[in-house]
């Protein structure tokens, strides 16, 4: 219905900026990744083990900031209404990757904790598209719920479910073209590409408030 396909868009514009903020924090910011912690987990245990502290400190730092970004949306949602806490939290994280578009080279440690945070903070607040619990900013989730979906379809033939794999799908889709965008971008034009995902959000925030 009107709601579901209400939710995807505005779901869409989220994943699109995740995929976007991956690839940005990983190009642009020493191969760190600020959405895909598993990575940074595999990583950094990786480079522990061999003693290289300084390595392994770069993939720490994001998974701290990760951990206190969820905290502290958890902590918003639980003092603020629903629709309201949505849309401020959105708003911080519009802010805080405006600024990391300022943040230069030198710094691109704070840059990845900054968005890393910032996308924690999405990750907490946004986990529900019409009714389906879902990750805007990773795909591992959306891939196992997106094929047993499918798997229940072929066994049940309701169109609901084949409906939930395609939404699933989808957004696994945008967050990868998220990704090659910001990626390509970045290459070629640096590190005020980020305020590309300010745009995504904001017009998810717009599309939020039209909806109250």
């Amino acid at each position: 219905g009107k709601q579901m396909s209400e939710a995807f868009i505005n779901s869409a514009f989220l994943a699109l900026s995740g995929g976007f903020q991956d690839a940005y924090t990983y190009n642009t910011r020493n191969e760190v990744f600020s959405n895909a912690q598993t990575g940074n987990v595999v990583l950094m245990s990786q480079h522990f083990m061999t003693g290289d502290w300084k390595a392994g400190v770069r993939y720490l730092l994001p998974l701290i900031a990760f951990v206190l970004g969820v905290f502290v949306a958890d902590q918003i949602q639980m003092r603020y209404k629903y629709a309201r806490r949505r849309q401020g939290i959105l708003l911080a994280e519009i802010v805080i990757l405006f600024v990391v578009g300022f943040i230069p080279h030198s710094l691109n440690m704070t840059a990845t904790i900054f968005v890393s945070f910032a996308c924690a903070m999405q990750v907490q607040t946004f986990r529900k598209m019409g009714g389906y619990s879902y990750a805007s900013t990773m795909c591992i989730g959306n891939l196992r719920s997106g094929t047993a979906a499918f798997s229940h379809y072929l066994q049940d033939k309701k169109t609901e479910q084949l409906k939930q794999a395609a939404y699933y799908f989808g957004i696994i889709f945008l967050f990868a073209i998220g990704a090659g965008l910001g990626g390509n971008l970045t290459e070629h034009f640096g590190i005020h590409m980020i305020w590309i995902s300010c745009i995504l959000l904001g017009l998810s925030f717009l599309l939020m408030f039209e909806n109250e």
